[in-house]
């Protein structure tokens, strides 16, 4: 598989096998993904995997604290601008109804919404969770370059038949993460990624969201 196939095969996928991913090749991701572009070398990036056990303990940790708090523990790096505005609040819109179309999910049952949006908790079934580490004090430089680590890791994970997901949803539990992991108090959790083997089966995965023309978002001067 080439970069540019990695690239456009790679989604986020929302249904995993229980297959397990060996640690000898998440290290192998890892080792690779280490590679990516970083300003000044700096590296701002800390990654702390979980499976088995430690995966269940997040899992409790955090939902016990969103049963407690249904506002969550984003503080004030947000996920979104609030309010998100034109074209961007659009196309949010409409991956959402796309993403509930696949499912069956009608616009008006909540419920159903709800419980597809909570599957967010379980990693989608994936069996290795990977979080994502900043020091807060970086700016926005450095998380431009974690972003681009992220994404390095995701295509090397593609290459080699596995399949992740950016989940930002774990933002709503940044500070039962921070006492879980007993991080230093200039750190915090940025995101988190599942990372596991896709369920070809399972209709949501089928999902493939739109993307602008190069023309919507690109400009050539002096060709």
């Amino acid at each position: 598989m080439n970069v540019s196939d990695a690239i456009r095969q790679r989604s986020s996928i929302r249904a995993f096998t229980p297959t397990e991913v060996p640690e000898a090749l998440l290290r192998e991701l890892l080792d690779v993904a280490r590679h990516a572009p970083s300003g000044g070398n700096l590296q701002p990036w800390k990654v702390i995997a979980v499976a088995g056990d430690e995966r269940r303990a997040v899992i409790d940790a955090v939902g016990a604290a969103l049963r407690a708090n249904p506002q969550g523990e984003i503080g004030e790096r947000r996920v979104y601008p609030d309010p998100l505005w034109s074209p961007y609040r659009e196309r949010r819109h409409e991956v959402g109804e796309a993403l509930y179309a696949t499912l069956g999910i009608a616009r008006d049952d909540k419920p159903a919404r709800y419980r597809q949006f909570a599957r967010n908790l379980e990693f989608f079934g994936a069996p290795v969770g990977l979080f994502f580490v900043i020091d807060a004090r970086m700016g926005h430089g450095q998380w431009a370059h974690l972003g681009m680590f992220m994404q390095t890791l995701a295509l090397a994970a593609q290459e080699r038949g596995l399949s992740t997901c950016m989940q930002e949803y774990w933002a709503q539990g940044r500070e039962t993460l921070k006492r879980h992991f007993a991080l230093p108090e200039q750190e915090m959790i940025y995101c988190a990624m599942a990372l596991g083997y896709a369920d070809p089966d399972a209709p949501v995965n089928a999902l493939r969201a739109s993307r602008i023309a190069v023309e919507a978002f690109a400009e050539f001067r002096g060709f």
